[in-house]
């Protein structure tokens, strides 16, 4: 399961190349890898929260640690957007966004598939 909950970073990788394939401005792939491996990190911490929240059976504070880590998750990427696309190019900024939909895309959809294969899974809202 651990493979599968990090696909979205082998998808980041494996975009390096299409974005040389087909000419997309590089700076949005530099500025949407630093927003999603700092998102990341940010989840990763709200994950350890979260676990602490629900061992003291303070659900309701896991799940504010959940809402928070994945708002700020998405607020970072769209400012990750305008950013490059303000300061670089427009074509720099639809190649941030299209990158980070597809990342965003699968992140949901293995968490997803996680759950599901794995309902005990640690962290888990039940």
């Amino acid at each position: 399961m651990e493979a599968l909950r990090n696909i979205d970073i082998l998808v980041l990788l494996i975009a390096v190349p299409v974005f040389v394939l087909v000419g997309a401005p590089m700076s949005a792939w530099i500025v949407i890898a630093i927003a999603w491996v700092a998102g990341r990190i940010g989840i990763e911490l709200a994950a350890r929260k979260r676990r602490t929240a629900l061992a003291a059976s303070n659900r309701n504070a896991a799940l504010g640690v959940t809402a928070m880590a994945t708002m700020g998750r998405v607020w970072l990427l769209a400012g990750a957007i305008l950013l490059v696309g303000l300061l670089d190019q427009r074509e720099a900024g639809l190649a941030a966004a299209l990158l980070a939909l597809v990342l965003m895309t699968v992140r949901l959809g293995t968490t997803f598939l996680v759950h599901i294969f794995d309902p005990e899974a640690d962290g888990t809202l039940r």
